[in-house]
Order: C-alpha cells, then structure tokens, then sequence
C-alpha cells in the first residue's frame, strides 16, 4: 500500500525533471531572461511552503489518506494551468498551484508510509519516497528528449501538462489504502486502529505491543480497549508549535535540530541545480549539441534511480548514520573533482577531452553519491524521531527548510557561476558537504530498527559513535525476539 502511494510522488517530482529541459525552450518561446528562468525553476519550492505548512494541520484534521487526495487533486489543476499558460504570468500561476501541491505531497508521504510500516522494513519502505522522486525525474528527462521533436511552442506545454493525466487514475486507487493506525488512534477509533496494525505488523505480538505504545504516546490510558474512546483534544493538534518551537524539551531540540538541519544539507549540497540546469553543465563541459544534452541527462536521472534502489534495500541492514557520512563523503570527493574539471575547461578556449570526460565522469559520481545516502535519508530520518504528537508539524517544519533550502539554491544557480564561475560553483557546494559531514557525525544517532515510539529516548545529547559491540545494541529487525516476543532496541 505504501509504494502505491509513492506513485504519487513521482507525479509531482516528474515535474521537476520536465522542468530541467523544458527550460530551453519556453525560455526561446516565451523570450524571457535567465533571472526569469531562475525564478519560474525554483519558485515552485517556495510555493510548497505553503502546501507543507497546510499539510500538516490539514493530515492531523481529516487524516493522512484524505491528505493524498487533497496533494494529487491540487497538483492536477497545476499541471493543467501550466500546459495551457499562453505567457510568462500565466505559467508562474500553474507553478503557484503546482507548488503547494509539491507542500502537501512532501510532507504527508513520508509521514504516511513511517506510520503505517513496521519497524524491521520502516527503512525500505519510507526510503521508496526517494525511488518515485527519481523514477519521475528520469521520466521527466525522457519526455523531454521525446517532446524535443515537438514544435517548440507545443513541446513544453505537453511536457508541463501531461502530469494531470496519471493523477486522474491514482484519484482511484487512493480509497482502497488504509489509514494511518496512529492518525486512528489520535482520534479515538482503536477498534479501525488495531485492525490496520493486525495486517501491516510483521506478527500478532507486535500489532498488540504497537498499538499499546501508540496509546500511551496519545495520552489513552491502557485499560481503555474499546473501539472508539475519547482522547484529549491536545492529540488534534493544539499546543503542539508551542511545544515545538517555544519550550521544547531537551530531546525534542535536538530532534529539530537534527529533522531541519539533515533537509537543509541535503538541498546546499546544490542537488536541485544538477537536477534542474544539467543542460547548461553538460554545455559549460563541451557539450553543446541540444539532443546530446538532453540525452545526458537522461544519464543523470537513470544513475540516480539505480542508485536509490540499491540504497532502500541498505537502510534497514547496515543503518542510517553509515550510509549518510559515506555518502557524503563521497559527495565531497566528486564535488570538489567536478569544480576541478570545469575550472580546466573555463580557461581553455580549446576543448579538453579529458576534462570533459573528467566533469561528466564526476557529474555522474555526485547523483550516484548523493542517491545511496543524503537522498532518502532526510525523509526516512525526520519521519521517525518525532513523538506521534508532534510529528505531522515537525516533519512539516523539515519539508518546509528543505523547499526553502532548494528554492532558494534553484534560483540563484545561474547568478551563482556567472558570479564565481561554474567550477567555483561546485567548489562551493563541495565546502558545504564538508561541512555536512561534521554535522551529522555529531547530531544524528541511528534510529535502525526502533520502534516510532521508542526513538525519542536516544535523543537529547549530541555525541553519537558508533556501536562498538553490536551485540549490545539489538534492535527490533523483525520484529520478534528470541523467543518469539517483541522487543526494543536497547539505549
């Protein structure tokens, strides 16, 4: 039920890929600046602000399934207001609507599939919200290369407005999914809560042990099991931003820390200007034919999408805090060669096969760093650590620094490397990785196998090493011990 879910992820995130090389030619048939080609890119993120500020309040309102509907039913009327934009101003409407689509979708998928998943496969299946995000990338760069041979005032219009077509279909599908166990708990409906659980658990034991977790997280005395109980009104979200942001305790600090920190890093390591403007980097490289162009960035969203896949099958089995600082290590690495290779090409007005291949070569190194780690580990992570009163508002706060990390990334991208040049562009980016890795060794414990409701405890001091002794620190893999009972990941 969660990966059907993800298929409207990639609904939205195709967008983004179309984006990438319908800018080329809205950008000759519209005749606009690149100051407006940066703005039409990347308001789009400070759009979903606002949808992911709604979501969250809207997801506590009328729950998490209902919220799909809402995301899929906004992103629709987006998709169709750009494929009909006749001018600049029209089309800057359809990326308004699209946006706060973009919001709502970002914040309640991995809220959803974290809630609904058991602990042994919460990874993989959270992860699979990274997997659509590049499924539709990829098919967005296909549809560019496809649409290409199109006239160019048709191209870009069928390239924006064919996303409304799949939603249509998913609109369907949405009402077979189940709710949210801890959305049903935190209104009361324990007998629709404990059905859900006795089918996604990964035993009978841990549907019980969940839902009496989930219980006490809502404030419902154990001893109440009857189907429908009253709850106190401060499960529906009142208080929560106060708790939040105002007087948080020690370890709920340290999980916005960590939540908002892990998706801004995320969007400075300057992702969306690779996703978005790799036409242009592949033209500052040497490449200057449109169709190669085009075709090598079909390249670039085929290695993220392997890479991903591999990357969702490694979360739960070697854990979060590995593939995160390896990832960006590697990140780094080829940042920093790829500034190196496109400095070589800026000052020499002749062509330099080898940098060429260098730059492509590291382009190509980055996507695939970037995937197996840093890409699904902002939405696995900040998914889980909130306690289940405060989760919906805190995962809407992480979305909402990651679209303004990324909006603001997306539109200054062109400015940036005519300002310091290209190279020194991603020397740039490759000093903040760095500077990533510091963070993450010391801010985020691993959160492998826990329970939802067991991971507030490892949090509220920031001096994190890994395991010396893993035999000292089981985790709830499948759920069951052994003896067959179902245990917690001991601190």
């Amino acid at each position: 039920m969660s990966i059907m879910f993800h298929v409207e992820t990639y609904l939205i995130y195709s967008d983004i890929g179309v984006m990438s090389g319908a800018m080329i030619y809205i950008q000759d048939d519209l005749k606009i600046t690149d100051i407006q080609v940066e703005i039409l890119a990347g308001i789009i993120n400070l759009y979903s602000l606002i949808g992911s500020w709604a979501a969250g309040r809207t997801s506590d309102w009328i729950g998490r399934r209902y919220t799909i509907l809402v995301a899929q039913a906004i992103f629709f009327a987006g998709a169709i207001l750009m494929g009909f934009a006749t001018n600049y101003a029209f089309l800057m409407v359809g990326r308004f609507v699209a946006g706060i689509g973009v919001g709502y979708a970002c914040m309640i998928a991995p809220v959803y599939t974290a809630e609904i998943s058991p602990a042994s496969t919460r990874g993989f299946l959270t992860s699979f919200f990274e997997v659509f995000v590049n499924v539709g990338i990829l098919l967005g760069y296909v549809s560019n290369y496809v649409c290409s041979k199109l006239p160019k005032h048709l191209g870009w219009r069928v390239m924006l407005g064919v996303g409304a077509v799949p939603a249509v279909i998913l609109a369907s599908v949405v009402i077979w999914m189940p709710e949210s166990p801890r959305w049903l708990v935190m209104q009361g409906r324990l007998g629709d809560a404990k059905r859900v659980l006795d089918k996604t658990a990964d035993s009978v034991e841990e549907a019980q042990f969940r839902l009496a977790d989930i219980k006490e997280a809502a404030g419902i005395p154990e001893n109440l099991t009857d189907d429908v109980v009253q709850v106190p009104k401060h499960s529906h979200g009142e208080g929560v931003w106060k708790e939040l942001i105002v007087h948080p305790t020690p370890s709920v600090r340290h999980i916005l820390i960590a939540c908002v920190g892990i998706h801004f890093f995320q969007q400075c390591s300057g992702i969306d200007s690779v996703v978005l403007y790799s036409p242009r980097i592949f033209k500052k490289a040497g490449i200057t034919s449109e169709n190669n162009m085009l075709l090598a960035t079909v390249a670039v969203g085929f290695t993220k999408t392997m890479f991903i896949l591999v990357a969702t099958f490694l979360f739960d089995k070697i854990g979060r805090r590995p593939l995160i600082l390896s990832s960006v290590a590697g990140m780094i690495f080829s940042l920093a060669t790829l500034g190196f290779g496109l400095t070589v090409i800026d000052h020499y007005h002749h062509k330099i096969p080898w940098a060429v291949g260098l730059s492509v070569a590291m382009l190509l190194a980055f996507v695939a760093f970037f995937s197996i780690g840093m890409g699904p580990s902002p939405v696995v992570y900040s998914s889980e650590i909130f306690p289940l009163r405060l989760r919906a508002q805190g995962t809407s706060i992480g979305m909402a620094a990651n679209r303004l990390t990324s909006g603001v990334i997306s539109m200054t991208f062109i400015s940036l490397y005519k300002g310091i040049t290209i190279g020194g562009a991603f020397f740039l980016y490759a000093g903040v990785a760095l500077v990533s890795w510091v963070f993450f060794y010391y801010v985020l414990p691993e959160t492998r196998g826990r329970t939802l409701e067991n991971i507030e405890g490892l949090f509220g001091n920031f001096k994190w090493n890994f395991p010396k002794n893993r035999n000292n620190n089981k985790e709830v893999i499948n759920g069951n011990g052994p003896n067959g009972q179902v245990q917690l990941g001991s601190k």
